[in-house]
């Protein structure tokens, strides 16, 4: 049975969508039953895959409606948005013993339908713009422009945070280089020359030490000659 609308309509659908319909539905249920306008804002700036797939549907539905039908795009809202389960591509990968792991794409049809509000509903909408001081007019262009000014703004807003923090580690690298190349206290000079002695003199304790050993080897060497002749 063909559903029946008290307004114009217009409609655009998308098979075969690489994508599962239970991905697409949690965009659809964000942006169904909202203007038109609103709807495009929210799925531009929507951080989920499927919202993509789904703004190019809607881009379609408005042009079917402002191209065969006349209809201004901001007096259009989403009746209608659904999305069906497709075919199902099955692919396996080979896993250890012997086994085989099943992997399923899924796919998905989608549909949405834009509707013209009532004149009650656009009288009302009218009202509401106006005691809210909110001009009327702009449409979809100035949405989207609106939409892209705030991506700009918090692209800039990220790269801003990134040289601060980068100009800070910087400032601090300066410090501890100053810190290490400044100019050493007498108490440094006194202490880095007790170090000195005490290294000159383990040194020294060394190489005698080695000497004495070195000696009584030689000792022992001409002992065992000796005695070897001896006999």
């Amino acid at each position: 049975m063909a559903e029946t609308f008290t307004t114009p309509t217009a409609r655009a659908g998308a098979k075969h969508l690489r994508v599962s319909p239970y991905k697409v539905r949690q965009v659809l249920q964000l942006v169904r039953g909202l203007p038109v306008d609103d709807a495009v804002r929210i799925l531009q700036l929507c951080e989920k895959d499927a919202a993509g797939d789904v703004l190019k549907v809607l881009d379609s539905a408005i042009a079917n409606a402002e191209n065969n039908n006349q209809l201004p795009p901001d007096e259009m809202y989403i009746v209608r948005a659904y999305a069906d389960e497709g075919p199902t591509r099955k692919w396996g990968q080979a896993r250890a013993r012997g086994r085989y792991f099943r992997v399923r794409h899924r796919s998905s049809h989608l549909t949405i339908i834009i509707a013209r509000y009532t004149e009650e509903e656009l009288e009302q909408r009218r009202r509401r713009e106006e005691a809210s001081g909110v001009a009327s007019g702009g449409g979809r262009q100035q949405q989207r422009r609106r939409a892209e000014r705030v991506r700009r703004s918090r692209a800039a807003q990220r790269g801003e945070h990134d040289h601060d923090h980068d100009h800070d580690h910087e400032e601090a690298t300066d410090e501890v280089v100053g810190a290490e190349v400044g100019p050493a206290s007498e108490e440094d000079i006194e202490v880095t020359a007790e170090r000195d002695e005490a290294l000159e003199a383990a040194s020294e304790e060394v190489e005698a030490t080695a000497e004495d050993e070195a000696t009584a080897d030689e000792d022992e060497a001409t002992a065992d000659d000796d005695e070897e002749e001896s006999k």
